[in-house]
């Protein structure tokens, strides 16, 4: 399964993708830096500085600043990663910035109820610009 993340809620996609990986499917998520967070900027951006700010550089904990990370951190979250079938299952999800020539030719699909208009209001932020603000290089 190949899901293109333009304008979905990232936290939608992973629950999808994590679902899909765990009955053994492989999941590719497409254009990560173009999911979406909702929140207001400030909210938002608040959060991720504390959690970046959170421990030390060279204990950890380590999160992530380029959006493909990002968003596959955020489906590890919707696994149990620690135990063989979440890991088994974690190795399954791949996400990529952009869309990679080897998935050009095939089928992309949307998620319909992940989508922004889903949203009761207008208030997010695209995982590029929360990566931006982090210091990723884009």
């Amino acid at each position: 399964m190949i899901i293109d993340a333009t304008d979905l809620i990232a936290g939608r996609i992973a629950t999808v993708a994590a679902k899909r990986a765990l009955m053994g499917e492989k999941v590719d998520i497409v254009n990560a830096e173009k999911a979406i967070i909702s929140g207001s900027r400030d909210d938002v951006f608040a959060k991720f500085k504390r959690r970046r700010a959170f421990g030390a550089p060279l204990t950890g904990p380590y999160n992530p600043r380029m959006p493909d990370r990002l968003m596959r951190r955020i489906a590890r979250g919707m696994l149990r990663h620690r135990v063989g079938r979440g890991r088994e299952a974690y190795a399954r999800i791949m996400c990529y910035i952009g869309v990679p020539l080897q998935f050009k030719d095939q089928k992309i699909e949307t998620i319909e109820k992940a989508h922004k208009s889903s949203l009761p209001n207008t208030k997010y932020v695209t995982l590029k610009e929360i990566c931006r603000f982090l210091g990723a290089t884009l």
